[in-house]
């Protein structure tokens, strides 16, 4: 039986403190076309992310019908299949987001710069509901908060929440600095799923456990309920090959960097990491199908990453 290989859409950043000609945004990646083509290059695109964080450039995708969703530092944009803007939002609580999901007919953001989660209803095309997330005296908390209105919570980024995962069970999300997957039910209460390494990204749950980036340790993790897990080490380069080593005094751009995580179905996943790479895994045989690098400047890494829908 011939396995059809996915198409995935991807967006990238540039790391650390200089800009200098890095480019970065969205691209669409057939692996099984072997293609890679470029659609928004934000260098030349009329969005302006300078200022943004120490990350510049696109970050989370989702999509509704036509739509295509892909969130900046401190403003959601709406694209066409055409990759032309429609229309994007801005929100006093939307700071240095990372990824986005969508469940039903809204949209969640992590403001990571808030220790929060936002809600945007996709019909009303506005942001409707927060909560701020908290860990007081060993415990999980937070409190629900209208983004429409100024009693939100201040400035804070204890946490660093990096993903969102939505469906019927409620939301998880988790960050750098969780060192956990939290859940938050239906009654806006919080409660520990499972315990992640500190440096996690795209943490989420698979298959009755959990899938992340273990971006610390230059792998990407399938850890099961019960039994042996997995782990893919994150494809690396010849030191001598990568451009622009060492201009980031930050330290923050490095090689084999993991961040990015797409489930494509039960079999395959795919990871993103810096330089910008983008690696298709087999979980049954335990290999790597295929890998596809965009460019080997060190500055520029993969965040998000998402079946491509069209």
């Amino acid at each position: 039986m011939t396995i059809k290989l996915p198409k995935l859409i991807a967006t990238s950043v540039v790391r650390g403190s200089q800009q200098g000609e890095s480019h970065g945004g969205v691209y669409t990646i057939d692996f099984e076309l072997q293609r890679l083509d470029q659609h928004v290059d934000w260098d030349t695109s009329n969005i302006d992310f300078t200022g943004r964080g120490a990350d510049r450039g696109l970050r989370g995708i989702s999509f509704d019908g036509d739509r295509i969703f892909i969130a900046a530092a401190d403003e959601l944009f709406c694209y066409d299949k055409e990759f032309v803007i429609q229309a994007s939002w801005r929100n006093r609580y939307l700071h240095h987001c990372h990824e986005i999901c969508r469940k039903d007919r809204v949209l969640f953001l992590t403001s990571t710069g808030h220790d929060s989660i936002l809600a945007f209803d996709l019909d009303q095309n506005a942001f409707v509901w927060g909560f701020h997330v908290q860990k007081q005296l060993g415990q999980w908390t937070g409190f629900t908060f209208d983004p429409r209105g100024e009693s939100g919570p201040r400035p804070l980024n204890d946490l660093h929440i990096n993903m969102v995962h939505v469906d019927n069970n409620g939301i998880y999300l988790s960050g750098l600095k969780t060192e956990a997957l939290v859940h938050i039910n239906q009654n806006n209460e919080v409660t520990e799923v499972c315990s992640l390494p500190e440096g996690t990204h795209n943490a989420r749950p698979f298959n009755g456990g959990v899938i992340f980036n273990d971006t610390a340790s230059d792998c990407v993790r399938v850890v099961p309920r019960e039994g042996a897990g997995q782990a893919f080490k994150i494809k690396g380069y010849n030191p001598a090959d990568i451009q622009f080593s060492g201009v980031d005094d930050s330290k923050i751009a490095r090689q084999a960097f993991g961040r990015g995580l797409c489930i494509v179905d039960d079999r395959f996943i795919v990871g993103g990491s810096s330089p910008s790479t983008v690696t298709l895994y087999d979980l049954k045989s335990h290999q790597i199908v295929a890998s596809v690098n965009v460019t080997m400047d060190i500055r520029n890494a993969i965040h998000g990453l998402a079946v491509w829908p069209y």
